[in-house]
C-alpha cells in the first residue's frame, strides 16, 4: 500500500493538526515528504512532534522509516527499462528455461491483480461521464499508451459522436485547449515514466474546467492529483518492460460496462454504422467477391456460409 493510500484509507483517525500535515503531503505528493520533518511541520503550521505522531500512527517507527518508504515509491515510479534490465534478466527471463512461459505467467498474475485494483463504482462514475452525449470527448496517451487511447476512441465512436483521439502530441495539439471547458471530458492513459507533455496537457485542460478520467498504474501519474476518476492497473511483469496487457483488459472492460448500459441512441448509432459498412462492403461479412474462386460471402452475420455464383 502506498503512503497516499495510507493517508486516504477509511477509518484513519487524525487530529486537526495531523490532518494539516496529511493535506500538505497529499497536495504536493510525494515531494512534500522528501524534506526534513521540521520543514514539513513548518509547511503545515504544526510542531515537529506532531509530524512524529502522525508517522507513528501510519505504522512507521519514525520519520526516517516513513521517508525511506516514500523514497522507494519515488524510485519505483521512475524506473526505466534500462534500470530494471539486470534485475529482471537475472530473475529468470531467459530463452533456455522457458522465458516466454514465465513472462506470460507474470502477465496473467497482473491480470488477476487488476480484478481488485479498481472498485466497480469507479467504472460506474467514468461511464456516466463518458456516456453523456453532450460532453465532447478527447482521448490522450503516452508513447505506448496512446495506442490504447486510439483503440478506445474506435469503440467510443461507434457508441456516440464527438469523440476524438489526439494521437501523438505536437505543439499544435495544445492549441486545442482553447475550445475545452467544463463540458469536456478528457480520457488520459499515462503509465510510469510519465510524459511531461501528457501531464501538461491534462493539467491545463483541468484548469479550463474539463473533467479528467485517468488510466494509470499503482504509483499514480501526477494527473491523479486533479483527475475526477482514476483507474489503476498493475504492470510489473518478468521483463524490463512493463506490460500494458492489464491496461488493455481494463479498457475493454470499460467498453463492456458502457455496452451493458447501452441506450436506444447508442444502439441506433451502431445499427447505422453497420448499414454504412454494408453499403461500402467494408468487411468480409458484408458482400464481397473472391475474384479467383467466384465465391460470394453474403451478409450472414457470422453464420459462416458461402454460396457459389
Amino acid at each position: 500500500m502506498s503512503l497516499r493510500d495510507l493517508l486516504l484509507r477509511t477509518g484513519l483517525s487524525l487530529t486537526p493538526s495531523e490532518e494539516k500535515i496529511a493535506h500538505v503531503l497529499l497536495a504536493d505528493y510525494p515531494t512534500a515528504g522528501l524534506g526534513t520533518a521540521t520543514g514539513l511541520a513548518r509547511r503545515a503550521g504544526v510542531s515537529d512532534p506532531t509530524v512524529g505522531r502522525l508517522v507513528m500512527k501510519l505504522g512507521f517507527q519514525g520519520y526516517p522509516d516513513f521517508q525511506a518508504k516514500l523514497l522507494a515509491e519515488v524510485e519505483a515510479r521512475l524506473h526505466s527499462p534500462l534500470l530494471m534490465l539486470e534485475t529482471k534478466l537475472h530473475g529468470g527471463l531467459t530463452e533456455d528455461d522457458g522465458g516466454t512461459t514465465a513472462y506470460l505467467r507474470s502477465v496473467i498474475s497482473c491480470l488477476e491483480k487488476a480484478l481488485v485494483t479498481t472498485p466497480a463504482a469507479t467504472y460506474d462514475r467514468a461511464a456516466r461521464m463518458v456516456a453523456d452525449p453532450k460532453a465532447p470527448l478527447t482521448l490522450l496517451g503516452g508513447r505506448f499508451s496512446r495506442h490504447l487511447a486510439g483503440m478506445l476512441t474506435g469503440y467510443l465512436t461507434q457508441l456516440r459522436s464527438n469523440a476524438r483521439d489526439l494521437g501523438m502530441l505536437s505543439p499544435q495539439s495544445f492549441d486545442l485547449l482553447i475550445d475545452m471547458d467544463r463540458r469536456d471530458v478528457l480520457i488520459v492513459f499515462d503509465y510510469r515514466r510519465y510524459q511531461n507533455d501528457v501531464v501538461a496537457f491534462a493539467r491545463q485542460a483541468a484548469a479550463r474546467g474539463a473533467h479528467i478520467v485517468l488510466f494509470t498504474d499503482p504509483w499514480l501519474s501526477p494527473i491523479a492529483d486533479f483527475a475526477e476518476v482514476t483507474i489503476t492497473s498493475p504492470l510489473e511483469a518478468s521483463s524490463p518492460y512493463d506490460t500494458l496487457a492489464p491496461a488493455l483488459a481494463q479498457m475493454e472492460a470499460f467498453v463492456a460496462h458502457l455496452l451493458a448500459g447501452m441506450d436506444d441512441a447508442m444502439r441506433s448509432r451502431m445499427e447505422q454504422i453497420e448499414n454504412i459498412r454494408r453499403t461500402n462492403a467494408v468487411t468480409l461479412d458484408h458482400q464481397t467477391v473472391d475474384q479467383t474462386s467466384g465465391l460470394s460471402i453474403r451478409d450472414v452475420q457470422g453464420a459462416g456460409t458461402a454460396t457459389q455464383r
